[in-house]
């Protein structure tokens, strides 16, 4: 049990593929435009990416080394299709509205990232909860970008209007605000530069509050994502220094 609950800790939070691995950027800038879109998204993802991990630690003695990542593409792309053809069947707006992103879940760094570093690794169950644990991590980090720009872009959230919600049921101090010569949308935050913008305020936030943290535990703050530390820049990182001298 705790083996399942640290994966999906892991996933969520400690190793969000959105807000700390920064994976998956394409998908996440493209299709936030709206949270049913992020969320639709991310749990197509999320079922990829289960059913992947599933299939790869099953097999993870059969494959030939040699041959692993064309397998692991074979294996993506086979249930890849499969979602695909349920998703025009079953959601056909949701499908049209992500349209290309679907099939290139195939190439997402995310599925095949964990099929390589744990699902090719480790048993069944475990690269399970991984996969349910990182797809619920990239799925909150869409819905969220896809909430914010959405209620900035349009006043919108899940396609509900909240500005005549509150109007219309007369809500005192969020009424005196809608109603204001002041308040208006901000339609740059359904294209593409708001996409950047929202994805970097909420890094921002979440480094402020982890420095916050490290601090009232008197650590020294760790803001550096886990990226592979051969290609980062900064000379005086101490994960970097520590890396080379190992």
């Amino acid at each position: 049990m705790s083996k399942i609950i640290e994966r999906l800790n892991n996933g969520i939070i400690k190793e969000n593929p959105t807000f700390v691995q920064m994976l998956g950027m394409c998908p996440t800038l493209a299709v936030t435009t709206s949270a049913i879109n992020g969320a639709g998204m991310g749990l197509a993802t999320t079922v990829i990416l289960t059913l992947s991990n599933i299939m790869i630690a099953l097999l993870r003695k059969v494959i030939p080394n040699k041959v692993r990542i064309p397998a692991f593409i074979v294996i993506i792309a086979s249930f890849v299709t499969i979602v695909q053809f349920l998703m025009q069947a079953y959601l056909p707006s949701l499908n049209k509205s992500l349209g290309i992103f679907i099939p290139l879940i195939v190439v997402n760094c995310i599925i095949l990232g964990r099929a390589e570093s744990y699902a090719s690794k480790n048993k069944v169950i475990p690269s399970a909860f991984d996969g349910i644990g990182m797809g619920l991590g990239f799925t909150i980090g869409l819905t969220t970008i896809g909430v914010v720009r959405e209620l900035l872009g349009s006043g919108c959230a899940f396609g509900i209007n909240l500005i005549e919600l509150i109007k219309e049921n007369n809500i005192p101090v969020l009424q005196n605000i809608v109603n204001s010569d002041s308040f208006d949308t901000v339609s740059i935050f359904i294209t593409a530069p708001g996409a950047f913008m929202v994805l970097a305020f909420v890094i921002a936030i979440i480094n402020k509050r982890n420095i916050n943290k490290a601090k009232k535990n008197g650590e020294k703050p760790n803001l550096c994502s886990l990226a592979d530390c051969a290609n980062c820049h900064n000379v005086m990182c101490q994960g970097k220094a520590q890396e080379e001298a190992n």
